[in-house]
């Protein structure tokens, strides 16, 4: 979910063939390339440690078992386990604030998708009621990732979206010339971010090691590039428990089926 740029993902493969070996684990890694849809990703049930978007991981029975969760090292994060979406226009548009850009086109990636879709939605629920009406002329869907996402915004094919903020501090620190084709006009509430999970039957000796591998690798010395890279500050264990508040999350961002 965010190998944003290839030195981000090589970090990544990194970070987590280490943690492997230190656990003495020997898994796979795989490489799973967007636009592949990460819903036939998550369906699969033989996954040790994939990063699983929390609102799917939410709404899966049974729930896959939480392995761990990147905890990123910029300032708004707050030390915690969380992500926000932020809410951007093309970076020389004439809107300062989101209220400038209803009547517009507003585009989103994928509506099962936390903070390419929900979180924006759940974020106009309150403009919507006060509006009477759907806030957007028009909406274009299917943008799958937050670099597509900025990619229609460049082209005027749409005139605000949202991005995974932590996507988008990747881009920043990574590849800034991409990110700074756009600008941030709000920023949603903070939700818990994206876990590494495990679909795999794993027995409870595999999931200890290969958690306390992730939380080593957070203050290893030899990865301390790759967390630099990462934006890594370290890895948490959630709980569950966490992540039922995307169950509150989702029903809001329904109120207004018509927000767009």
């Amino acid at each position: 979910m965010y190998s944003a740029t290839p030195q981000v993902k090589t970090a990544w493969k990194r970070v987590l063939g280490w943690s492997l070996e230190q656990a003495g684990l020997g898994w796979e890694l795989l490489d799973y390339e967007s636009p592949a849809p990460l819903e036939a990703l998550w369906a699969r049930d033989d996954l040790g440690a994939a990063m699983m978007c929390g609102l799917p991981y939410s709404q899966r029975r049974p729930r896959p078992r939480i392995v761990a969760a990147p905890v990123p090292s910029p300032a708004r994060y707050g030390g915690k386990p969380v992500y926000f979406s932020d809410i951007v226009v093309r970076a020389d548009s004439p809107h300062g604030k989101l209220e400038d850009t209803f009547g517009g086109v507003v585009g989103y990636t994928l509506e099962d998708s936390m903070s390419g879709c929900v979180a924006l939605r759940r974020h106009l629920r309150r403009y919507r009621a006060a509006h009477g009406k759907a806030l957007y002329g028009a909406a274009v869907g299917g943008l799958v990732n937050a670099r597509q996402v900025i990619e229609a915004l460049a082209a005027g094919k749409i005139d605000v979206g949202p991005l995974d903020g932590y996507y988008h501090d990747l881009l920043r620190r990574n590849e800034p010339q991409t990110a700074a084709q756009v600008k941030v006009i709000a920023v949603t509430e903070a939700a818990p971010i994206p876990p590494l999970v495990a679909t795999a039957a794993l027995e409870e000796d595999a999931l200890d090691r290969i958690r306390a591998a992730l939380l080593q690798a957070g203050a290893a010395p030899g990865l301390a590039a790759e967390r630099g890279v990462l934006l890594l500050e370290r890895f948490a264990v959630p709980e569950e428990q966490d992540y039922r508040v995307f169950d509150r999350i989702l029903e809001e961002a329904r109120q207004f089926p018509d927000s767009w």
